[in-house]
């Protein structure tokens, strides 16, 4: 008779096999049935994708957050395109871009976004609207080429990691940790049978979920799929299928490690002190929050803050509304001339 832990290493084996069959199985019909929606420009070599919807000018530019792509943007960039052009993009790595060229830094992020503005021959100046992480890449963006950028709308800014302790270094070293692991699920299956059973709306899959992952992960994962239903239901399989791909969790943790330089050096760009500026905070913000974001409003003579009273972080899903009237007030502004 076999030794009970052989029987069990091949059965981890067998387990494993099947998981990576089942994911390559998935993917290749994924991208089968899900085509991009726009179309991709090439940057160094790399295929980098671009939605762009509308027409006028100024041109408006979405930054996503630190691992979402340009389908977090669905609501916004829908209604913004009624009145100018909107482009949203994927960053390198996620969503249907291809992953970076080596070790990513924020130069790298900002040198993208400059590409692939080049590449779409869209005129300056334009219009920046970045939500969290992207509101660091948008400030960098703008400090580094202050002729170009007309206006900008900061959709709740990270702005209490700017004070990088030692507990916040701590989280980004855990949430790295937890991208690389999420890489490893996604090889072997794991990830897209979670996905799976949560989105098929499978009743035991949170208890499921608490037992192998612990209530805490377990909790956010749920979460993070009910902010994804708030999208157009068009978009859910699409963001789905994303996140099945190991490419996404590799995305991840090499933003993660850019979001700490981004932190680092956001309080050291310099901005055109007439340059058109909004900072929107969510509704659920604490106060030292709400304050950080009025400072950064002083930075501009023409800054304006808003609060999203009945949103939380994800303010492009729970109000998007706020965030287009935003954009369009200084589009106008920009169109005449103030």
């Amino acid at each position: 008779m076999l030794p009970l832990f052989a029987v069990l290493g091949a059965s981890v084996v067998v387990a494993a096999l099947a998981g990576v069959i089942y994911q390559a199985i998935g993917a290749r019909r994924d991208i089968r049935r899900f085509v991009a929606p726009g179309r991709f420009v090439d940057v160094a070599g790399r295929r980098l994708h671009v939605v762009s919807r509308g027409e006028g000018a100024p041109a408006v530019w979405f930054e996503s957050a630190i691992a979402a792509s340009s389908l977090s943007w669905s609501r916004v960039q829908h209604d913004v395109a009624l009145f100018t052009t909107a482009y949203a993009y994927d960053r390198a790595g996620l969503g249907w871009s291809d992953p970076p060229a080596g070790s990513l830094t924020l130069a790298n992020v900002v040198d993208d976004l400059r590409a692939v503005i080049a590449a779409s021959r869209c005129a300056a100046p334009y219009v920046l609207v970045g939500h969290s992480f992207g509101a660091f890449v948008c400030l960098a963006f703008a400090s580094a080429y202050p002729q170009q950028v007309r206006g900008l709308v900061l959709v709740d800014p990270p702005t209490d990691w700017i004070d990088m302790d030692r507990r916040r270094m701590y989280l980004l070293r855990g949430a790295r940790q937890m991208s690389k692991l999420g890489g490893l699920l996604a090889r072997v299956g794991v990830v897209r049978a979670c996905l799976s059973l949560l989105t098929g709306g499978a009743p035991a899959a949170p208890r499921y979920f608490v037992k192998v992952f612990g209530p805490s992960t377990a909790r956010t994962i749920e979460r993070l799929v009910g902010e994804v239903r708030k999208l157009p239901p068009e978009v859910h399989p699409l963001v789905q299928a994303a996140w099945c791909r190991p490419k996404s969790f590799s995305a991840m943790a090499d933003y993660l490690r850019v979001f700490e330089a981004a932190a680092k050096s956001a309080a050291r760009h310099a901005l055109p002190r007439d340059i058109a500026l909004t900072v929107i905070t969510a509704g659920d913000q604490p106060d030292d929050v709400r304050a950080a974001h009025e400072r950064l409003v002083r930075a501009s003579s023409r800054g304006r803050h808003l609060v999203a009273r009945g949103s939380g972080h994800w303010v492009p899903i729970d109000d998007p509304h706020l965030i287009v009237e935003a954009v369009r007030e200084i589009v106008e502004s920009v169109r005449s001339g103030r």
